[in-house]
C-alpha cells in the first residue's frame, strides 16, 4: 500500500513496509499468507470464544384455553384475550415441573430463558410454568409477537368459521388463508424472521452474560400448536407435505430439541422414534433426525430426501 501526504509525491511518500515515521520493516510480502488473504482470520483469532449453545430448545403449547372448550368464546372475546381454564393452569404447572426435572438432571448450573407469545393464554401458561423455578434459575423472558397464534380474522362467526375450516381441510392446511387472517404459509414467513433472531441470540449469547456462561442453558418457547409445528418445519427445512402430516401438540405438551454429540439440535436425543412417529415424522424425517444427533453445526446432510430423486417421477 502506498500513502501520499498533501505536500507532494516525493517528500510525503510512505513506501510499502514503512510505518508513518518512514522506518523500514523487514517483513516481506507473501501473497499466500492466510492472514493477508483473509485478514478477518486475525480478527477471529483475537476474539473471545463464542458462548456455548443452549443445551435444549423446548417447545411448549399453551394449556387448555377457554376457546379449546367453547369455540363460541371467539365470537365474544378477541383471540389474543382468550385465557386458560382451570385445567389449563394445572397443565401449565405440570409442564413446568416436567421441564425442571429435565433440565436439572445431572447438573447444578442450569437456567431457563423464555420466549413467549403475547396472547393471554400463552402468558398465563408462562406464569404457570414459572412456578417450578426460583428467580435465580430464570435467565430472562422475551415477549415475541412473531410466535403468536395463526390469525383467523377478528371476531369470529362460529358457523362461518366451521365452514372455513372445512374449506381449509379440502384446500390444504398450509396454503389456505382465512378471510382477514393468515395461512400457515404466512406464519412460516414470520417464523423465518424469528428463527434468524433466535440464532443470532444464540450466537452472541444474549441470555448468557460474560462470566455467567454455561452449556446448561435452556430455551423455552411458549406458543401455539400450529406455530410450533411451523417453527419445526422451518428449522429442519421440512416440506409442505411433511408439515401437513404432523399432528398438533397436546395442551400443555412439549417437544424437546436437544444438542447431540456434535452440537446440533435433534429431536431424537430426548424423544424415541415411536414418539416422533406418533407426532407425524416419516422415515426420511427420522433418518435426518438421526443424522442431526451426531452432526456438527454448519454440516449439511446431503442424503436427506430433499436433495435426492424423490421429486422426480421419471426415475420410477
Amino acid at each position: 500500500m502506498v500513502c501520499l501526504s498533501p505536500v507532494g509525491p516525493a517528500r510525503g511518500r510512505i513506501r510499502c513496509c514503512e510505518d508513518t515515521l518512514g522506518r523500514h520493516h523487514a517483513r516481506r510480502w507473501n501473497p499466500t499468507s492466510p492472514d493477508l488473504q483473509f485478514p478477518e482470520l486475525l480478527l477471529r483469532a483475537s476474539m473471545p470464544l463464542p458462548p456455548p449453545r443452549p443445551r435444549r430448545i423446548i417447545l411448549v403449547r399453551h394449556g387448555q384455553s377457554e376457546g379449546n372448550v367453547d369455540e363460541g368464546a371467539y365470537t365474544r372475546v378477541p383471540d389474543p384475550r382468550i385465557g386458560l381454564t382451570s385445567r389449563g393452569w394445572e397443565e401449565a404447572e405440570a409442564c413446568g415441573r416436567r421441564i425442571r426435572k429435565l433440565v436439572s438432571t445431572g447438573c447444578d448450573d442450569w437456567k431457563v430463558y423464555f420466549y413467549v407469545s403475547p396472547y393471554r393464554r400463552t402468558l398465563e401458561t408462562l406464569r404457570g410454568l414459572g412456578k417450578a423455578f426460583e428467580p435465580e434459575r430464570i435467565a430472562g423472558v422475551r415477549e415475541e409477537p412473531r410466535i403468536r397464534e395463526q390469525d383467523f380474522g377478528n371476531f369470529q362467526d362460529r358457523e362461518k368459521m366451521r365452514v372455513e375450516k372445512e374449506i381449509r381441510r379440502r384446500y390444504g392446511r398450509f396454503f389456505y388463508r382465512f378471510p382477514n387472517g393468515e395461512s400457515a404459509a404466512d406464519v412460516y414467513d414470520r417464523i423465518t424472521g424469528f428463527r434468524e433472531t433466535l440464532r443470532a441470540d444464540i450466537d452472541i449469547g444474549r441470555f448468557q452474560p460474560p462470566g455467567l456462561r454455561s452449556p446448561n442453558m435452556n430455551i423455552v418457547l411458549v406458543s401455539h400448536g400450529l406455530t410450533l409445528r411451523v417453527f419445526l418445519m422451518r428449522w429442519y427445512k421440512w416440506t409442505v407435505e411433511q408439515f401437513e402430516g404432523l399432528n398438533n401438540f397436546d395442551n400443555g405438551g412439549m417437544l424437546v430439541m436437544q444438542t447431540g454429540s456434535g452440537g446440533r439440535y435433534s429431536l431424537l436425543v430426548h424423544h424415541t422414534e415411536e414418539e416422533l412417529q406418533r407426532f407425524g415424522l416419516t422415515e426420511d424425517m427420522l433418518k435426518d433426525q438421526l443424522w442431526q444427533k451426531t452432526a456438527k453445526p454448519g454440516e449439511l446432510n446431503y442424503n436427506f430426501m430433499r436433495n435426492g430423486q424423490s421429486f422426480f417421477t421419471h426415475f420410477l
